[in-house]
């Protein structure tokens, strides 16, 4: 990939629309779509899950045209074997314990060291991409953009149910993926030396067998020169996962100009940021996240103004100060799981949960 370019992910759940609940597609969807998508369609680990990759963008605009082209493809394939698909990062009322798991050697060896904590991981998320020059570039931003995670984390909950309970949290599926090893706000690495070593070690010591098994919410990517925003819930509309991808995308260019212009962002321990990502998780947009250089609570509308100064002076460059601004809507609409709590408050009925997200889901997919 070249220079803050795009490439995103999205995991879907594959719904039946008669009784809401997550059904397996028995990778008909995958294999009917290997015909029009090629490789950019997956199954994933349980059969109730199909995930979808755009190409390679080279700006946002074409990110937004491979976004709706692959829902509306990966829509059709379901369509086809009576099929909905839906947008959330956990199904409102589905038990993961009735889901099946994908035949595949892969997920096997997976399932067998991870045990439950893998059966149960029944999550979806969103990947987002960006195109660096150097592993030691990407290195380096992703030391600095560590501390912008729960920021633009509390945009994208989309998780407020599990197994047919109201959790409280605004992003659950946090919660579910934390069983897992090697998850969460990675740790500071002084270079990609220190950044490999750490990766030899764990794979000479039998505790993974590849560098993928990271599965930190930011990582280096161990096969292409992009770093991985993987934090963020599955999102409703695919202007709001557009959206997403444009402001971390300008978050990556923002550090690799002050790193050009040998100019540094503030670290911060893992410790602190991961009080700020509990908030996200629990709170949303609606709670108050610290800012450690004043040592201070600041209400999330006032940090969000500050990344989007942060960014500003390269939003025009990259073409996608409208997706960035629109992350200001977030508080007229409220975020995925802020619009799933308010239909539930409105009909206290989890099926009329998941005909919203799937009519949020094909929202703008012509």
């Amino acid at each position: 990939m070249g220079l803050f370019t795009l490439g995103i992910e999205e995991e879907f759940q594959t719904v039946d629309p008669k009784t809401r609940e997550l059904r397996s597609h028995m990778s008909q969807i995958v294999e009917g779509g290997k015909m029009r998508l090629q490789e950019q369609v997956k199954a994933e680990m349980h059969q109730a899950v199909v995930e979808v990759g755009t190409v390679i963008c080279r700006n946002i605009e074409e990110a937004r045209k491979e976004v709706i082209h692959l829902r509306k493809m990966v829509m059709e394939l379901a369509d086809n074997v009576g099929l909905k698909i839906a947008a959330a990062g956990t199904h409102p009322f589905s038990l993961w314990s009735e889901q099946p798991i994908t035949p595949d050697a892969r997920y096997d060896k997976i399932v067998e060291e991870l045990q439950e904590a893998a059966r149960s991981n029944l999550i979806f998320g969103l990947h987002v991409h960006v195109g660096i020059p150097t592993r030691e570039v990407g290195l380096q931003i992703m030391n600095m953009a560590r501390y912008f995670l729960p920021h633009v984390f509390a945009l994208s909950t989309n998780s407020p149910f599990w197994e047919g309970r109201n959790t409280g949290y605004k992003s659950f599926r946090t919660k579910v993926f934390d069983k897992f090893p090697r998850t969460g706000i990675p740790e500071h690495f002084t270079n990609a030396a220190d950044y490999d070593g750490y990766i030899n070690l764990l794979v000479k010591t039998n505790c993974m067998d590849n560098a993928k098994k990271i599965w930190w919410d930011l990582r280096l990517h161990p096969f292409f020169d992009t770093i991985e925003f993987r934090i963020f819930d599955m999102q409703l509309r695919a202007e709001e996962t557009v959206a997403l991808a444009a402001v971390v995308q300008a978050l990556v260019a923002k550090l690799y100009k002050l790193m050009k212009n040998n100019l540094s962002f503030r670290m911060y321990s893992k410790p602190l940021i991961n009080e700020n990502k509990w908030r996200a998780a629990r709170y949303g947009i609606h709670g108050k996240l610290i800012d450690f250089g004043k040592e201070e609570e600041v209400p999330f509308s006032d940090l969000l103004g500050e990344l989007v100064d942060f960014v500003d002076d390269v939003l025009d460059e990259l073409g996608s100060r409208k997706e960035v601004e629109s992350l200001f809507n977030v508080f007229k609409t409220g975020t995925g799981a802020d619009r799933q709590l308010e239909v539930f408050k409105q009909t206290g009925d989890l099926k009329k949960v998941v005909d919203f997200i799937i009519a949020e889901t094909y929202h703008g997919i012509a």
